[in-house]
């Protein structure tokens, strides 16, 4: 490849032959050429593979990874390894992304010297759509204390709606977790931690198909060892950091009739504004917002 890679894209690929093509057209379609994209087939059994080597036959700009079964951190690790862009970004094979994601992403992280560009997220399932991280313009930071708040920390970790810059990410060794359910909780908080500034991209969005299937939605005693090892983790880090993960924790109180949750509410404050959004049977939805006097 004789251009110069401005991103690299991994996508972990297991048993996804239904939304794989999706995915791969929208990443492939990308107003930004200046692409590779290392594509992890994860010991898939379906058509996955398959589906693989027909995007690659037509574009050479996507590589695939055939190994065994190890998990999504082990995937997402190894495409870390291969990768030889300027920044890295993240996708994962059930989801997709506008056409011009990466390259709103990457022209912003260079104008501002940036090490991570972030984006909003539109969360779906089934008929339920959710807009996540209210984006509306570009704002630089290099404060560890509004990082986290930009990204919602403690309630909300995704690696996907970011570009990194790659060599800064392997300068400071930092890697996904092997083993365990929730990496995302333990890799977030120490790019923020250990990359420089963050540059917050308004006008593009990462599109997050929220499965019945997903990984975390799963309620095996495993998942429950994981969720706590990682609650531990980032109560942790904020003790490390000395701060309290109270002033960054959002406030929800439900109330639960007959197992039916009635009403909800859900406050979180984001600088000097507290957002609170009101439920009704999951249902009608309203918000207020209220800035400190």
């Amino acid at each position: 490849m004789s251009q110069k890679i401005k991103v690299s894209i991994i996508v972990p690929v297991y048993n996804v032959e239904k939304y794989l093509k999706r995915c791969l057209d929208s990443i492939t379609n990308q107003t930004l050429k200046e692409l590779e994209i290392i594509c992890i087939n994860d010991g898939s059994t379906d058509n996955s593979l398959k589906i693989l080597k027909q995007y690659a036959h037509k574009d050479k700009r996507i590589s695939i990874i055939n190994k065994q079964n190890e998990g999504l951190s082990v995937a997402r690790n190894t495409g870390m390894e291969a990768a030889s862009g300027e920044y890295i970004g993240f996708v994962d094979s059930d989801d997709w992304i506008d056409l011009d994601f990466y390259k709103k992403l990457y022209t912003t992280a260079k104008k501002y010297d940036a090490d991570i560009a972030i984006r909003e997220i539109i969360r779906l399932h089934k008929f339920n759509r959710k807009i996540h991280l209210k984006i509306d313009r570009e704002k630089l930071t290099g404060k560890l204390s509004e990082k986290l708040e930009i990204c919602e920390i403690p309630d909300k970790y995704y690696v996907w709606n970011k570009i990194y810059k790659l060599d800064k990410l392997k300068k400071q060794n930092i890697r996904f977790e092997p083993g365990i359910i929730y990496e995302d909780v333990i890799f977030t908080p120490q790019v923020l931690d250990k990359l420089n500034k963050l540059v917050t991209v308004p006008g593009t969005n990462y599109y997050y198909w929220r499965r019945s299937d997903s990984l975390v939605r799963l309620k095996t005693e495993k998942a429950k060892q994981d969720k706590l090892y990682v609650k531990n983790s980032i109560e942790k880090f904020f003790t490390e950091h000395n701060m309290n993960i109270e002033d960054y924790s959002p406030k929800t109180k439900e109330y639960r009739y007959f197992g039916i949750n009635v009403f909800k509410i859900k406050s979180h404050t984001k600088g000097t504004i507290t957002t609170t959004t009101y439920r009704l049977f999951n249902i009608i939805k309203w918000q207020t917002k209220r800035g400190k006097a």
